[in-house]
């Protein structure tokens, strides 16, 4: 069997890990498998490069930081194949140009555009393990890009996918998907099986645990992930769309600090003002998540939106300097909290939504601004309230979660 893996900054921080995760691989192969390796930058790595950038200057050019940045996987990756020289076992490390990962040409936050698998063939032909530079690629001038914070995940989906691979592995710190984040839930459930769908809400929602431009791959190429520790051997949580997977009311619940809120106050109530808004965002390529427009008075709207907090300046620049845009003022809030109900449940029963409020009510969290779809409910809050909302809205959705459980 082919099996792609890819292993996160902490399984290979310092060498003892690499070597600990040498092993794994070596093991793997060992087994009579084909095995191609995705490996992220060590530990700090990619914020210890950015750091040194700023040192330099506070807005690097963004196809030097690339290049920059770039160096961390190939330095895991050149590590790793050391390690597994020691032994005994065959293995080269590959960068983006040389096994030919075609990306678009956005710097920073690139696409994969195609990959061609010529060379990692013929590697693992030679009974090579593979070791592959993640969340890199290669425009169409050869310059550097990279694909965005934590797509060594995609590029090891997208490769699983590319190459037919029977199974992808994605190793981290922790041994699976949970219902909440452990180290604000304590008793939260380690889930054996998930769909891609909440998957990808979970991961888009402020779950660490997975990219989720990967599970869009994973789901579009049906793939077969595995979250699973690189720590030890406990079976992890598959994502796919099979039979098994659990029914719960509520599968995870996520929280994401990393967003700001953007408030348009007095707008004129006409045709076009938010293709207006929200038209000017795009071309700058910065993405808005809850949208919440008021109800009309003095023929005047309030518009209310979210953007990174690493977008924030950016979008208030694009608001201020839009001449076309007549409003009383834009006020914005630095750093509030999505927090982020899903599960495939909630489309079939009722009183979910209700359910969510009464546990923020019970332990007095406000609400600012609400977004659901079939599978999901956001709200956003204050930072300050977010783990005591966790906590409440995991604990009210417990033993609704057991009953439903398969």
């Amino acid at each position: 069997m082919l099996i792609v893996q890819k292993y996160g900054g902490s399984s290979v921080a310092d060498t003892e890990r690499i070597m600990n995760v040498a092993r794994r691989i070596f093991k793997t192969a060992n087994a009579g498998n084909k095995v191609v390796v995705v490996l992220s930058a060590q530990g700090d790595t990619t914020d210890d490069l950015k750091a040194r950038a700023n040192e330099i200057t506070p807005n690097p050019s963004k196809r030097e930081l690339d290049m920059l940045l770039a160096t961390g996987e190939q330095q895991s990756v050149a590590l790793m194949a050391m390690a597994l020289h020691t032994l005994g076992a065959a293995a080269i490390s590959l960068n983006a140009a040389q096994f030919g990962l075609l990306s678009t040409s956005t710097h920073g936050n690139a696409r994969i555009r195609k990959i061609d698998t010529d060379r990692i063939n013929s590697e693992l032909d030679k009974n090579n393990i593979v070791l592959i530079a993640g969340f890199q690629g290669m425009n169409r001038y050869d310059d550097v890009t990279t694909l965005g914070r934590g797509a060594s995940d995609t590029t090891a989906v997208a490769l699983a996918a590319r190459l037919h691979a029977g199974k992808c592995e994605i190793y981290t710190d922790v041994d699976g998907v949970y219902t909440a984040d452990p180290r604000i839930v304590p008793n939260a459930k380690k889930l054996n099986n998930i769909s891609y769908d909440e998957m990808l809400e979970l991961a888009s929602l402020g779950a660490k645990v997975l990219h989720n431009r990967s599970v869009e791959l994973a789901k579009k190429y049906n793939v077969r992930l595995i979250v699973r520790s690189s720590m030890s051997d406990a079976e992890g949580t598959i994502v796919w769309e099979g039979s098994k997977v659990e029914k719960m009311l509520v599968s995870g619940i996520a929280v994401d600090e990393n967003v700001s809120r953007i408030s348009i106050v007095g707008v004129k109530d006409e045709p076009g003002i938010a293709f207006r808004v929200f038209s000017a965002l795009a071309k700058e390529k910065i993405s808005v998540d809850m949208i919440l427009q008021s109800i009309g008075r003095n023929r005047t709207n309030d518009i209310s939106f979210t953007v990174a907090c690493d977008d924030l300046a950016a979008a208030l620049s694009v608001l201020e300097k839009d001449d076309t845009l007549i409003c009383d003022h834009i006020s914005n809030v630095p750093k509030i909290a999505k927090l982020s109900v899903i599960g495939a449940g909630m489309a079939t029963n009722p009183g979910v939504a209700a359910t969510v409020f009464e546990a923020l009510y019970d332990v007095d969290v406000n609400i600012h601004m609400i977004s659901t779809s079939e599978i999901r409910i956001s709200v956003l809050i204050d930072s300050e309230d977010a783990k005591r909302a966790v906590r409440s809205i995991h604990d009210k959705f417990g033993e609704l979660n057991v009953n439903l459980s398969v």
